[in-house]
């Protein structure tokens, strides 16, 4: 098989080329900019394209398929040459799709959680030797890529990002995977630019929903807000509603409390203890004991970025979280204070997506960052400007956010240089980005942090 990437430097097309490479088949592609770790990772495989930019002559009629990433436009001249030659034009969810169509497609969507979820699942099902193929949206310890595709494995594990399909596609992603298992993890409206109100956004969960078979299952939060009233308008499929999974903390270790007795989990935070009771009930779907799922769950150190420990010493501590959105910011900021509750916790979270850099959104953000004892913002106006919205101020953000006490910055040496005055003695610090803060490298600032408290 000869198959094409358009724009293949993106996170999830460069590890659906080095999925398919690994498969053996012929992978090339194209990007208007490739940066690291998709360019690193496709050198190594030998299927980094040999000059960046767009190349309509690479599109040869030999091809059996194109795969067209998100991050290209419509007129993209080798989209055109493409649809001229009458070539198979996939969108990587259609692809996905189209690779598992035969297999039990276990998708994981909401607004929150998608990635720990879908990794939990992952994990066990690895632990317990069932074969599996997945996609998911962050790197995985123990892991080369974050896409495996094979013909043998019977079941498929698919992140669900409710996000467009492709520039010609408009259907959000997760609606292509067609569900056997279907997972929601909460619904707080987000991609505002693709859907304008709430209801509309809802509306695509419920349509999700709706797309699991008799045979399937619908699994979903029920303390979520919007989800036991969309579970009613769900039919022809099983329903497992969950909460939070029981458990306590002692001396900073999160204890399951289960009937087999107490596991200790190397994860923390109520959020991921109700993402964990989710990743319980797909893997009993697919076979795995309870015991044995609680076994397997223990050694699992979660995704990358997601509460991940950058470094640690004493009494002082940072980590990083992909958090972003007003429940993302909230459910993490209160797993760190309930973690650490005689702790200081320091936390900053960058305003990137092109929804939190919106006024018409801020308001969303009121309170999300209250259970911190400093809260800190950072906001690009570079990013703004790249995003072609309307410029934002300081005030909107301290507005919005409902805290008087909230210190906002614009300039990432600056934050820095902020960051590092704190007295760390006694101290959480939680670095929230979907972003990288303009260039600053959290894991060094997190070393940074530590041999300065020292």
């Amino acid at each position: 098989m000869k198959v094409h990437f358009i724009a293949i430097g993106g996170s999830a097309m460069h590890n659906l080329a080095i999925a398919l490479h690994l498969k053996g088949y012929q992978v090339t592609g194209s990007d208007d900019e490739i940066f690291e770790p998709a360019k690193g990772r496709l050198a190594k495989y030998g299927i980094l394209p040999d000059s960046i930019g767009w190349h309509p002559e690479r599109i040869t009629p030999d091809l059996d398929a194109i795969i067209l990433g998100m991050h290209a436009r419509i007129d993209n001249p080798e989209l055109l040459r493409a649809k001229e030659l009458g070539l198979k034009i996939y969108s990587y969810p259609e692809y996905l799709y189209e690779q598992s169509k035969d297999k039990t497609r276990i998708v994981i969507g909401g607004s929150h959680g998608k990635t720990t979820i879908t990794s939990m699942i992952i994990h066990v099902l690895q632990q317990n030797h069932i074969d599996c193929d997945y996609m998911v949206g962050a790197q995985l310890d123990g892991f080369e890529v974050m896409v495996k595709l094979s013909e043998d494995a019977p079941i498929m594990v698919i992140e669900g990002d409710e996000y467009l399909t492709s520039p010609i596609d408009r259907r959000p992603k997760f609606h292509v995977y067609q569900p056997t298992i279907g997972i929601v993890s909460g619904i707080a409206w987000d991609h505002i630019n693709v859907f304008p109100t709430f209801d509309i956004y809802v509306k695509q969960f419920e349509i999700f929903a709706n797309m699991i078979p008799e045979n399937g299952k619908f699994i979903y939060c029920e303390d979520d807000a919007e989800l036991p009233t969309l579970a009613t308008k769900v039919n022809g499929t099983t329903k497992q509603p969950y909460g939070v999974h029981p458990y306590h903390i002692e001396d900073g270790v999160t204890y399951l409390e289960t009937p087999y007795g107490e596991f200790p989990l190397q994860i923390f935070g109520r959020h991921n203890l109700t993402n964990l009771n989710a990743a319980r009930y797909a893997c009993a779907a697919v076979g795995v004991s309870e015991l044995d799922f609680y076994k397997a769950i223990s050694t699992f150190k979660g995704a990358s970025k997601r509460l991940e420990l950058v470094a640690c010493s004493g009494n002082c501590a940072v980590y990083k979280d992909f958090a972003h959105s007003p429940s993302k910011l909230k459910a993490t900021i209160s797993a760190v204070r309930e973690q650490f509750p005689n702790r200081r916790l320091i936390a900053c979270m960058e305003l990137h997506t092109f929804s939190s850099l919106t006024e018409a959104f801020l308001a969303q953000y009121a309170g999300a960052m209250d259970a911190a004892d400093t809260a800190i913002v950072y906001f690009s106006p570079e990013a703004i400007r790249l995003k072609k919205l309307p410029p934002i101020s300081s005030e909107m953000i301290m507005k919005a956010f409902g805290r008087a006490d909230l210190l906002v910055y614009n300039d990432s040496k600056l934050l820095k240089e902020k960051l590092l005055a704190f007295d760390f003695k006694d101290a959480v610090f939680l670095m929230m980005s979907s972003g990288d803060f303009n260039g600053i490298n959290v894991n060094e600032l997190g070393e940074k942090i530590i041999s300065l408290r020292a």
